[in-house]
């Protein structure tokens, strides 16, 4: 046992019986500290901070429960030991009302009482590792929420809902930044097969002569290096989900693979010529434009259309202005949360210079923005001069009436044309213009040509 194994309070009165139990202890491999009397121990307990307190019952000055009581008020996760020559039901039972955790009797066995000890730093151990991984659960639970104040996120929460609740492979489509991986997690922790593992790659990040082998698993010797056999990610993920994000970046073999996998739902690590069944659901995503990819021969088109039985684009953050003020809040918390420091307030000028931003890097750009700003928050309050000069810059911060309703017109239509598949006949049907209007308002608002179609199966 090493030093590190945990730190020991021991306080007893009587240095016959002090001193001993110090140094066994400390043999034993802790940390050891001691006092003389309840007060002392009360005293030095903050600046101490023990993972257990080994505690007599009776001391000459302040009751040994007095001790334990501030122990646990001081640290409710620490272990507390109990130990008198004095036995009683009546004392036994309010040490252990109070949070003690275990009584001995004196006079004392030194093994037993470092077997306590070990014992009680093992479930320390394990409340603060169980702790861990509450807080890692809950973050990803946050990391999955989505910020849809607007028409156009409304959209793509409704799509999905609805690709959670089957097994089909989903194609999540936007620019870098706007949330594709937050996207395809809401899918897996909403979807049937919560429980099981989420497993993200991203395939511009692998060498390309790894691809096969991260993807599908290989034999060991099935080329140099390959010192071990390996699963691969499609199999690990069990019933879960796999994010293949940059899916436009797989070479043309890793896609004939590919495609043949999630026909048969069946794999077949390299250096093997047997398969084996896999179960996880497929969520691709890429920045790219795939159709276009298919059309100049570099994306298998078949393949295409096997990603995309459901497809889900989000929109860059600058076409939905109204859904800043909520990021804003929500990333600002999440990044208050990491930091162990209060959630600033963010001033009006603040807020409307964010707002403006024509936000490039979409999503992204903005958390690291506003990391950057909750570190220069003076007294709780994030203003202009903690916002980046270019994003101060990019635009003006008055906005008035009229290019407020600008704004709403062009995310309006943008939304209309997406729900109608790109038809400007349709749109201006269902906004009840004529389409001479409608083609008046794109050219204003430099919208020709670049409606994006609703996500759909197919």
């Amino acid at each position: 046992m090493t030093l590190s194994a945990g730190r020991v309070f021991v306080v007893e009165d009587e240095r016959a019986q002090r001193e001993p139990l110090v140094q066994y202890l400390r043999k034993a491999g802790y940390t050891v500290d001691s006092a003389s009397s309840g007060e002392e121990a009360i005293s030095r307990m903050p600046s101490l901070s023990p993972d257990v307190l080994v505690t007599d019952l009776r001391l000459a000055d302040v009751d040994g429960l007095a001790v334990v009581r501030r122990a646990r008020e001081f640290d409710e996760e620490m272990g507390v030991l109990l130990v008198t020559a004095y036995a009683s039901v009546d004392s036994a039972v309010e040490a252990l009302r109070l949070g003690a955790h275990d009584y001995l009797l004196k006079p004392l066995i030194l093994e037993e009482v470092a077997r306590k000890v070990a014992s009680l730093l093992g479930q320390r151990a394990l409340v603060r590792e169980n702790a861990r991984l509450r807080r890692l659960l809950q973050e990803r639970v946050r990391d999955t929420e989505f910020v849809a104040d607007s028409a156009a996120m409304k959209e793509v929460v409704e799509w999905v809902r609805r690709a959670a609740g089957s097994r089909s492979t989903v194609l999540v489509t936007g620019e870098t930044g706007t949330g594709k991986e937050v996207v395809a997690r809401a899918i897996h922790s909403f979807g049937p097969g919560r429980d099981e593992p989420f497993h993200a790659v991203s395939i511009s990040a692998i060498p390309e002569q790894l691809v096969e082998s991260e993807l599908f698993g290989h034999e060991k010797g099935a080329f140099t290096g390959a010192d071990r056999r390996r699963e691969g990610i499609l199999r690990a993920a069990g019933a879960g989900t796999v994010f293949l994000d940059e899916i436009g970046e797989l070479s043309p073999a890793a896609q004939a693979k590919l495609l043949r996998t999630l026909e048969t739902h069946e794999v077949q690590p390299l250096g093997s010529d047997k398969v084996a069944p896999f179960e996880a659901r497929i969520v691709a995503a890429t920045h790219r434009n795939l159709p276009a990819l298919v059309e100049d021969g570099t994306f298998r088109e078949d393949l295409f259309y096997r990603l995309a039985v459901v497809r889900i684009e989000i929109p860059p953050l600058r076409e939905r202005p109204e859904d800043i003020p909520g990021l804003v809040r929500h990333l600002l918390r999440r990044h208050a949360v990491r930091a162990a420091v209060p959630v600033p307030v963010v001033t009006p000028e603040a807020m409307r210079a964010l707002c403006q931003s024509p936000w490039r890097g979409n999503v992204r750009e903005l958390s690291n923005v506003l990391e950057r700003a909750l570190i220069l928050a003076d007294a709780g309050r994030i203003d202009l001069d903690q916002i980046p000069a270019d994003v101060r810059n990019a635009v003006s911060v008055h906005l008035n009436l009229e290019e407020a309703i600008d704004r709403f017109e062009r995310g309006y239509i943008t939304m209309a044309l997406r729900l109608c598949g790109g038809s400007r006949e349709r749109a201006a049907e269902e906004l009840g213009v004529s389409p001479a209007t409608l083609y008046r308002r794109l050219e204003r608002f430099g919208l020709k040509g670049q409606e994006r179609a609703k996500p759909a199966k197919g």
